[in-house]
């Protein structure tokens, strides 16, 4: 289980720590990762429940995505800087990819991002994208930065975005480009990231360590758990399946609460990994 690593998941808003001063703590502690999310705006309609229940406050206020993980590498320099998620749908890939192309020449190749097709329907339309399509259109930005990181003069033709000989620097520090991981559990999850992602990251949940088992049987793709309870033995039922990181999600990210968390935590990730 020495290869497991072990990152914590943060929800930073204008109303908690700075992403900046998290990544420190992070850091400090001895966690291979910090894991930043975004959605542009939460819609006020609530029309979409919140897979969770009730929609946390933090969700309304979150910072910016590569503003923040900007933040982080700025003041940290062994930590890699993960998205979780990156709402793929609703950002234009020549765009991302530059973003994302700066951020990892910036930190020195420690980016990387997590995908995924979200689940607020009226966030998605805001972006003018039909949640009918959405697998599609995150495929379709997928193999369009993947061009645009792998070749000096890219080029590419699909239903949802097209581009005719472009040139766009700087490329990703990591050779093949910033890895893109494709998060989810729905149906079809594990033959999508096989398919066009350079990994898998399900969210914790009854059956995901079994699916994990199997994927791994058939695919040498890595693995990251999403929101694994700080529990040994849990986290070592993830390793044993072959997943190759786990991500604790930290339930507050206030001065006090942030540090007494991850004080707790890397007794856990010792346990673990030691």
């Amino acid at each position: 289980m020495s290869a497991m690593q072990i990152g914590v998941a943060a929800a930073c808003t204008d109303e908690t720590l700075r992403p900046d001063e998290v990544a420190r703590l992070v850091e400090d502690h001895g966690f291979d990762f910090l894991v930043l999310g975004e959605h542009s705006h939460i819609p006020a309609s609530r029309e979409t429940p919140y897979p969770g229940g009730e929609l946390p406050r933090d969700y309304i206020r979150l910072t910016e995505l590569f503003v923040s993980l900007t933040a982080a590498a700025m003041v940290t320099r062994r930590i890699r800087l993960v998205s979780g998620i990156i709402q793929l749908a609703q950002r234009h890939p020549i765009t991302c990819a530059k973003e994302a192309a700066t951020l990892d020449w910036l930190s020195g190749g420690r980016l990387d991002l997590i995908a995924g097709t979200g689940w607020n329907l009226e966030e998605m339309r805001n972006h003018g994208i039909d949640p009918e399509r959405k697998y599609d259109v995150v495929r379709e930005h997928v193999l369009a930065m993947k061009e645009i990181w792998g070749n000096d003069t890219a080029t590419f033709e699909g239903e949802f975005v097209s581009f005719h000989e472009i040139w766009s620097w700087p490329k990703p520090v990591q050779p093949g480009g910033v890895p893109l991981i494709l998060g989810g559990n729905s149906p079809g999850s594990e033959e999508r990231a096989i398919a066009y992602g350079d990994g898998w990251a399900p969210i914790h949940a009854p059956g995901v360590v079994e699916r994990v088992r199997a994927f791994r049987a058939g695919s040498a793709l890595p693995v990251t758990a999403v929101a694994v309870p700080p529990e040994p033995p849990v986290i070592e039922e993830y390793a044993a399946a072959g997943t190759d990181r786990v991500i604790l999600w930290m339930p507050s990210v206030h001065a006090g609460d942030a540090e007494r968390t991850l004080d707790e935590w890397s007794d856990v990730a010792r346990a673990v990994v030691g």
